[in-house]
């Protein structure tokens, strides 16, 4: 069964930093394409980083330089290293996974999903 969960979201000040976590289940990460989602109030789920299965990266242009992805292949988990936060980036943020499509940008091309967690960044 496969399964995703995402932890290590909170709030912060602006400028702060948080780093979240997606530990997978069920499936090998490194077989897998992968990406951060997050959706703000009010706005449609935006993609912020698309990671392929040899681990090219590409990043949405509002986070290039601030926010960071890596994997831990030996625990199977997902990382997303965000700095100098700033309150537009406030959202709940999703790690997503597809078996099929690799740098996807829209989310129907993802076949699973956590539940997410919240990032909430104050002024």
């Amino acid at each position: 069964q496969v399964q995703l969960a995402e932890s290590g979201g909170g709030s912060v000040q602006a400028g702060g930093s948080l780093r979240l976590s997606c530990a997978v289940s069920g499936f090998t990460l490194s077989r897998y394409c992968m990406g951060w989602f997050r959706q703000g109030p009010g706005k449609e789920r935006e993609g912020v980083v698309y990671i392929d299965n040899a681990g090219s990266t590409r990043y949405a242009d509002s986070v290039k330089g601030r926010f960071t992805t890596s994997s831990d292949n030996a625990k199977n988990t997902l990382i997303l290293q965000m700095n100098s936060l700033k309150p537009e980036d406030t959202g709940v943020y999703y790690c997503a996974a597809s078996s099929r499509w690799c740098l996807a940008r829209r989310p129907d091309m993802y076949d699973y999903w956590g539940p997410g967690t919240q990032v909430t960044v104050s002024s």
